[in-house]
């Protein structure tokens, strides 16, 4: 598909409203920002349809995940474990909109909602298609377990969404906390997370690590407060890297930490659940690279065609996030039950199946695009004025019961023994909480 014929399939205004507001940014806007962010998106969804197999063994369809097959994938993580430059990004962008907003009583109280309209309102129509899905499903004969499996495989990308609602949520304080301590704020939160996997590892305590979901996506989140107040941050780059790679070596060859920086099924430990140091140490590496290269793309973003394309692409983020990896499942499914299982027999990991990857991932991409363009509308900033939003304590409840009913899809799916085959508690929280998170009800 050309880049003609898809902005000819763009919902009405997309691209010219991304076109129109590229050709009106502010000079000393960061646009890198919004360039790191869409390139982090696009390594994570690649990741995940490069290591995740399906494959037909004995006439049933099964899915294997390569880094349990190939160690040498372990290391391909370093490349598509991207969650710490959301985060610093991330923490860029807050640091800056909560910056503005609290000069503005009216702003100030509706920023939260304002902040998690387009982070949870993309949840409700994945959430809902795959309930129906299940529903339909369990009607069929299928199996909770089946359900479970598939729902759980496509929704498990929302672990990170729910994680980063708090950090958001968390912004107010956490800015304050940076207005005070500056760069030692960092220090003491980097700290505090060596200190939990020390004493987690060290004492056999390992319930322990479940705080460094905290510590560690903190830390990295309030870099990028760092980053928004600095202007010698280029300089910082090498010392970045430096310290990654160190702390990396030391971790891994001397400590014993996994290579890899996702889970691996069958191993023992993982960086990611819950997250080790070994994330801040890549999380280093990341920085400094982008610290290194961000004049180079802030060159090439005032160029009006990429900007506006990087614009596009920010704008239906949380849609191509959320849906990829249901594209996936429904490519490989249809190749299993309808088209015979064609391009499921080769070995996963074997010459003959990367040859026809490419062809997998064009696949996937067609699949996925009609799903963004249909539900990229879920991801529009809310039109409704800052005095009809709800405040930041109505807007935290609803925050949390989002993520209270994401992080059990990630967990368990959706699959349940009742009637309807469906954890309708999960869904009914995340549905319920994207509303009192987003509108306001009664007088605040």
């Amino acid at each position: 598909m050309t880049t003609a014929q898809i902005e000819e399939k763009m919902p009405k205004g997309l691209f010219a409203a991304a076109k129109w507001a590229a050709e009106r940014t502010p000079e000393s806007r960061n646009r890198a920002v919004d360039l790191y962010r869409a390139i982090a998106i696009m390594f994570v969804i690649l990741g995940h349809w490069l290591l995740l197999a399906g494959v037909m063994r004995n006439g049933e369809l099964e899915f294997v995940i390569l880094l349990a097959e190939q160690r040498w994938t372990h290391y391909a993580t370093w490349l598509f474990q991207v969650m710490p430059v959301f985060f610093f990004v991330g923490g860029f962008s807050n640091g800056l909109s909560w910056s503005s907003a609290r000069k503005d009583p009216v702003k100030k109280r509706a920023w939260a909602a304002s902040r998690l309209s387009r982070l949870l309102k993309p949840t409700v129509p994945v959430v809902l298609a795959w309930g129906a899905a299940g529903i339909i499903a369990h009607a069929m004969g299928l199996s909770v377990e089946l359900i479970s499996t598939a729902s759980k495989a496509a929704l498990v990308p929302v672990w990170f969404l729910a994680v980063y609602i708090i950090m958001t949520m968390a912004v107010p304080v956490t800015v304050a906390i940076w207005d005070r301590l500056g760069m030692a704020s960092v220090l003491l939160l980097a700290g505090a997370a060596i200190a939990v996997d020390a004493i987690a590892f060290g004492a056999d305590q390992p319930w322990l690590r479940w705080t460094n979901y905290a510590f560690v996506w903190l830390t990295v989140h309030q870099l990028g407060y760092w980053w928004g107040s600095t202007k010698r941050s280029k300089s910082w780059a090498l010392a970045f890297i430096a310290i990654g790679v160190v702390w990396l070596y030391v971790l891994i060859v001397q400590f014993g930490f996994p290579v890899a920086m996702v889970s691996v099924p069958g191993a023992e430990m993982s960086n990611t659940r819950p997250p080790t140091t070994a994330m801040l140490a890549v999380g280093a590496v990341q920085i400094g690279v982008i610290l290194l290269l961000t004049d180079l793309a802030q060159a090439w973003l005032r160029n009006p065609r990429p900007w506006t394309w990087v614009i596009v692409l920010n704008q239906m983020i949380m849609s191509i996030y959320l849906w990829h990896m249901t594209a996936l499942l429904i490519v490989v499914g249809l190749a299993a039950t309808v088209f015979g299982g064609i391009g499921l027999s080769e070995a996963p990991g074997s010459g003959t199946w990367w040859a026809m990857r490419p062809i997998w991932l064009v696949l996937f991409t067609l699949v996925l695009v009609p799903f963004v363009l249909l539900f990229v509308v879920f991801e529009a900033g809310s039109r409704t004025k800052a005095e009809m939003r709800p405040g930041p304590w109505q807007a935290m409840l609803g925050a949390l019961m989002t993520c209270a009913g994401l992080v059990v899809m990630a967990l368990s799916g959706l699959g349940a023994e009742n009637a309807l085959g469906v954890n309708w508690m999960a869904i009914g929280l995340v549905v319920l909480g994207v509303l009192v998170a987003t509108r306001r009800l009664g007088k605040a």
